[in-house]
This record gives C-alpha cells, structure tokens and sequence, in this order.
C-alpha cells in the first residue's frame, strides 16, 4: 500500500539527496588500496554483516588492531574466536557468500567499509598464524574483496563515540542477566549470571 509520504523509487531518492559528490565516487576502489591497508590494519574492531535463509544479521569482531589479516590487495583473513556457538554468521555465509564489513578505530572518526564474498577455511597453516594466546580460531572466514571505500566522520562525531567516558559515570541499561531474567520471566537467575560473567569472560577470551 502506498502511502503519501513513502519514498519507493530510487528516482525519489536521487531527487531528495541529490547526487554524491566527486570524492564520494574516487573514494571507492575494487582492491584494498595501501591507504585502506593501513586502517585494517589499526582497527581492533569491525562488524560483520550476512544474509541467509533467515534474513540479515550482523555482528561484532574483535581483537588487538589487525586481527583482520590483508593476505593481499583483494583478500581478507578473519579468524573466528570462540563464541555462543549461535554461528549466526558462519551459517549464512554456507548459504550465501555476500559479506559486508564495517570497521572502527579508537579516536579516529572515519570507518571503513568493505563488501565482498567469503568462505570459511580449516586449513591448518590459516589456524596456526591466527592463533592468539597459543589458541587457535575454530575457523577463518576468507573475504574476496568486490569494493572498499572510508565512510566520512560525521556518524563519529554526531555520537561523540569516542569523547572520554566519566570515570564516575553509572550503568543506565539492564545488564545481560537483568535482561535473561526479563525475557524468560525470572526463571532466569541473571544476578548469579551477572556475578558470574566477568570471570568466564576472562576464562573463555580465546
């Protein structure tokens, strides 16, 4: 159904943003580029974006700066750390290859933006040299890269994502086991999984 308001046409959108200007088009290239090297290789953090039977997801990946490996100018190494074993994205990335990644740097407002097709691999020499804490990941997902381009600091500096956080500053959202215990109705016991936590996290890292 149609409603007045709706913007339904690519045609509408070129009309109300107008077009992109020449930096946004030179900025993107079909191969990583020395220059988008160099954020990999700083960025201890990206999300990972899929699609599935099931529909999209997206998720965090984490580790020292450069844990996502530039084997070369068209290809990615991510190891897969020990998680849920949800393997949300590992399942779509068997039914569909299409990947996106988004990555982040301490400090820095401008993101990275990576699209390409992946694989998941066991090979043994893989493992080996993404081993962190003498473990191994339980896989590495190989990306081809299609496209890459930095995205702007606006979105950083809207959210001052990076501005220090005050050393006295408290919690003001649930905390995990707060929110187990909400959605199953208190037969969660989320205190004893929030004095818990941080001590498997510690125990669990890698």
């Amino acid at each position: 159904m149609t409603t007045p308001h709706a913007i339904e046409t690519v045609a509408q959108l070129e009309a109300l943003f107008g077009q992109p200007g020449e930096a946004s088009l030179k900025k993107e290239v079909p191969y990583l580029h020395p220059s988008y090297q160099a954020l990999i290789a700083a960025s201890p953090f990206a999300s990972l974006a899929t699609i599935g039977p099931g529909g999209l997801d997206v998720s965090p990946r984490g580790d020292p700066p450069g844990f996502v490996v530039v084997q070369d100018e068209k290809t990615l190494l991510m190891p897969e750390r020990r998680g849920n074993n949800r393997i949300d994205s590992l399942r779509n990335i068997v039914a569909d290859p299409r990947v996106a990644l988004l990555f982040l740097i301490p400090g820095v407002g401008e993101t990275l933006r990576v699209n390409g097709m992946a694989r998941i691999t066991v090979e043994p020499s893989l493992l080996a040299r993404l081993a962190m804490d003498g473990k191994q990941p339980q896989c590495v997902i190989e990306i081809r890269v299609d496209t890459v381009f930095f995205q702007c600091a606006r979105a950083i500096q809207r959210s001052k994502l990076w501005q220090p956080v005050p050393a006295d500053a408290k919690r003001t959202v649930p905390t995990p086991g707060a929110i187990l215990s909400a959605l199953t109705e208190a037969a969660f016991d989320g205190e004893t999984y929030d004095k818990e936590l941080p001590a498997r996290q510690r125990a669990t890292l890698y």
